[in-house]
């Protein structure tokens, strides 16, 4: 008998560009029907005014006709330009391509990071990507591309250092180790619905300042072991292309003039790190000086409208948050050029220009998928849909009488899956929190710990959502270091690679929160989790 050929299903590899662009018209036809349905959701906002509860009606708005086309096409370069990760990105970038352009980032690597054992070496790209938050959200754009280098430098699967810069930002989001913009951003809100209970509540900017301490050193130890057991093995090796392309030519070359070459080399080497140091050390001293108030000159990056230090220095209005990223890039841009002349790697300006430009080429491709990642993002917050959802939750933690952990575990599930639809901590703790900080108050749940329990659900889903607007960072670099150009990695791919690191970082927060719950101790100075 002749043998029946299985048949097998086609399996279709969209490109992230084609993937957003379904999305976007995805996002377009269900606004049409959510809004023929009239899906809507109520939540109660508090007046300032009056300190009362208001209720306000959020629904889905239509952009599947006439005025919603006018609104995509009237707004698609605005909405381009002003999207975060653009200029975030460009601003990091320009630093970066000149530190890797005249060789300074390859040198301090194969000095000072090529022994450091390989676990080590995770843990402090995850580390510091964890605590990254404590400034916005300078750790995707500046983390992804230096974690790539790293790892490929100490002949690592540049593609791990991808994902643990990204899962290290994303899924540690709400650990720092110290007062950031996270606290500036949340504090008034929990401190107006705390009031609705207690009218002399007060919620300091270290009210969390234990527990994220603890936090982001726990998370970055499980990252790490999940990095190094569970995501790079299956990474495989990656072969450079040099690797691939190589010959089996013999080349007879002359000892003493290759030692002699190296001697020379490490000298300028040498040299070019000496003038880098004393760079990056007047550079550091400018940029405390920078934070110094009330001196001559001094408080350039402080917003002196603001009453406390705290608030000069991660107010809304901070000269030092908004300029941060432009600070660190211009950090490496000085110390670049500086190890650059040192090290005689650039002969002019137009020689370094072109170095630079070499590599400010690999993310012309990313530049493309900004773009259409931008208009999909633009469009979904234009329908409300977040809102109606994140609404839906509030509505869900209001209805069920649950206390204790039961109810720390209701309202870190609502916070996760409204992060899959509205990715900004504030938006959604606006919405959420004049209710669960009540209802955790009544429950004998400090303010404070309620607070965290929000910043714990916010980084429970963060990294796992196409509506994060950096996530199209982390997808771009993916693409740049794939060796299979004609087979894209998909964001069904991308996100199956860091599903693990969501899943088990994930459980680690829980038990983060709850164990903390349980045991009482000090979340911040004479600040505990129940009253």
């Amino acid at each position: 008998m002749k043998e029946r050929k299985k048949l097998k299903l086609r399996k279709f590899h969209f490109h992230p560009i084609t993937t957003f662009i379904l999305l976007i018209f995805l996002v377009i036809v269900l606004s049409g029907i959510f809004s023929a349905f009239e899906m809507q959701g109520t939540y109660n906002r508090i007046n300032p005014s009056t300190n009362q509860l208001e209720a306000v009606l959020v629904t889905v708005e239509n952009i599947c006709n006439y005025d919603g086309l006018k609104y995509m096409i009237g707004n698609a370069a605005r909405n381009f330009i002003s999207f975060a990760p653009l200029s975030t990105m460009l601003i990091a970038l320009i630093g970066v391509s000149v530190a890797q352009a005249t060789g300074l980032l390859d040198t301090f690597i194969k000095r000072h990071m090529i022994k450091l054992d390989n676990k080590k070496t995770t843990f402090l790209l995850i580390f510091l990507a964890t605590i990254s938050s404590l400034i916005n959200d300078v750790g995707y754009v500046l983390l992804i591309p230096l974690g790539a280098i790293l790892f490929l430098a100490k002949g690592r699967n540049p593609l791990a250092g991808i994902i643990a810069a990204f899962c290290g930002v994303a899924f540690g989001y709400g650990a720092t180790i110290f007062v950031g913009s996270m606290e500036v951003n949340l504090i008034s809100t929990t401190t107006t619905a705390a009031s609705l209970i207690d009218s002399t509540a007060h919620i300091s900017l270290t009210s969390n300042l234990f527990i994220i301490i603890v936090t982001s050193i726990i998370l970055s130890i499980v990252g790490t072991l999940v990095m190094e057991k569970i995501i790079i093995p299956k990474l495989g090796r990656y072969r450079e292309k040099n690797d691939l392309e190589s010959t089996k030519e013999v080349e007879f070359v002359d000892i003493e003039e290759e030692e002699q070459k190296k001697i020379e080399t490490e000298l300028r080497e040498k040299k070019g790190l000496q003038n880098a140091l004393i760079a990056a050390i007047i550079f550091i001293l400018f940029f405390i000086y920078a934070l110094i108030p009330n001196l001559p000159f001094s408080g350039l990056l402080l917003d002196m409208e603001e009453t406390t230090y705290l608030g000069q220095v991660f107010g809304p209005n901070s000269y030092f948050q908004d300029g941060f990223t432009y600070m660190v890039s211009l950090f490496f841009l000085v110390t670049g050029v500086a190890y650059g002349i040192g090290a005689k790697t650039i002969k002019n300006d137009r020689d370094l220009i072109q170095k630079t430009s070499v590599y400010m080429k690999q993310i012309s491709s990313i530049i493309i998928l900004i773009f259409f990642a931008s208009q999909f993002v633009s469009v979904f917050r234009s329908t409300n849909i977040g809102n109606v959802v994140t609404a839906w939750g509030s509505s869900l933690i209001s209805n069920l009488n649950f206390t204790g952990i039961p109810l720390i575990l209701l309202v870190l599930a609502v916070i996760a899956v409204c992060n899959l639809f509205v990715t900004t901590p504030l938006a959604k703790w606006t919405i959420l929190a004049p209710v669960v900080v009540p209802s955790l108050m009544q429950s004998n749940i400090t303010p404070q710990f309620a607070q965290f329990i929000m910043r714990a659900g916010d980084s429970l889903t963060k990294g796992i959502t196409p509506l994060l607007a950096y996530f199209v960072i982390y997808i771009g670099y993916l693409n740049i270091y794939n060796q299979k150009q004609d087979k894209p990695i998909t964001i069904g791919h991308s996100l199956s690679l860091i599903m693990p690191y969501c899943a088990i970082v994930g459980i680690t927060w829980i038990l983060i929160v709850i164990g903390w719950y349980l045991i009482g101790l000090p979340i911040g100075p004479n600040v505990f989790p129940t009253a």
